[in-house]
């Protein structure tokens, strides 16, 4: 059984259990690094404030009542647009449709909660496996320039037009 379930503030050491253990597995598939969250990095009043982003939405799934995978989005940076971060599904977890859940409940915010047109995210150069997750989701690559890895690689930026919210 899968469960999402939505985060807050004072769910900061399962975001952190989360999170440190996303950037030890995949420290090729995101924008921070595992060191920038650790040592003095590691701190309370850090994570509560990453989960405390205006208008952000934290999500970690639950597999047979155990952690396995997380989800973020965040308003965009255009309006009416909204940012889907952080996605990660722990290995014993993969191929059991944990990551097309989490996406689909960070589109179902951004489409109604945020009030999200376009929902954009960011997947570095090479990232094969993560790239064919998002267009079977639907996203599509916009051309657009995206930032820079830690490791010197690009990312590409991908969009998905989202349905209208209902009323």
């Amino acid at each position: 059984m899968i469960e999402l379930r939505v985060l807050t503030p004072d769910d900061w050491p399962l975001w952190r259990e989360m999170r440190l253990a996303a950037l030890a597995d995949a420290p090729h598939a995101f924008g921070a690094r595992l060191a920038d969250w650790q040592g003095d990095g590691d701190r309370e009043e850090r994570w509560r404030d990453r989960l405390a982003l205006p208008g952000s939405y934290n999500l970690v799934a639950l597999v047979d009542g155990k952690p396995a995978g997380m989800a973020g989005g965040v308003p965009g940076e255009l309006p009416d647009s909204a940012e889907l971060i952080s996605l990660w599904v722990a290995g014993e977890a993969r191929g059991r449709g944990v990551a097309d859940l989490l996406i689909r409940a960070v589109e179902e915010w951004a489409a109604g909660t945020a009030g999200a047109a376009l929902l954009h995210l960011a997947v570095a150069e090479g990232n094969a496996v993560a790239t064919a997750l998002y267009v079977r989701n639907g996203f599509e690559d916009d051309g657009g320039p995206g930032g820079v890895m830690p490791d010197g690689r690009p990312e590409r930026v991908m969009t998905k037009r989202l349905a209208a919210a209902p009323a």
